[in-house]
């Protein structure tokens, strides 16, 4: 199910800068100013959504990090922590201009075989879905909005 997100309404909580002709946004999570991507600019707007709407803490939230899937080195976009500090939610972030399809969802999907998290979202912006997954029944359903923080255990 589509969610309705308006993430540019968080547009303005950006802060962009210029060096050397070249355009840098800064990471709310990671504290430092990274070159502006329009990747960059998604996981940015997606991470003000969650902090500001969502309640979800800056202190239980990674950015771009990496694991293992197999054999190959990866990098996740944003994994967010419960209270008990176990994974709960993975964020894929693309590009407006990519297509959100089977694609990205195979991305994620092969990331939570290492991550086993119940959550998933995947975002390009404008198009956004959220999905629980049930381990024990083997099934997965998509949700009309993306939790609270303190609705996910």
């Amino acid at each position: 199910m589509l969610l309705d997100i308006n993430l540019l309404k968080y547009q303005s909580k950006l802060n962009v800068d210029y060096k050397n002709d070249e355009k840098y946004i800064f990471d709310i999570i990671r504290k430092r100013y990274l070159v502006l991507t329009p990747e960059e600019v998604v996981r940015q707007l997606i991470l003000h959504y969650l902090i500001e709407e969502k309640g979800y803490p800056k202190s239980r939230i990674r950015a771009e990090k990496g694991l293992q899937v197999n054999t190959m080195a990866k990098r996740y976009d944003i994994l967010v922590f419960n209270k008990a500090l176990e994974p709960v939610l993975l964020v894929e972030c693309k590009s407006a201009k990519v297509k959100i399809d089977h694609k990205v969802f195979d991305q994620i999907a092969q990331y939570n075989m290492t991550l086993k998290v119940p959550y998933l979202l995947v975002t390009n912006g404008p198009v956004n879905y959220c999905s629980i997954i049930n381990r024990e029944e083997k099934t997965f359903e998509f949700l009309t909005e993306i939790p609270h923080y303190d609705l996910i255990k």
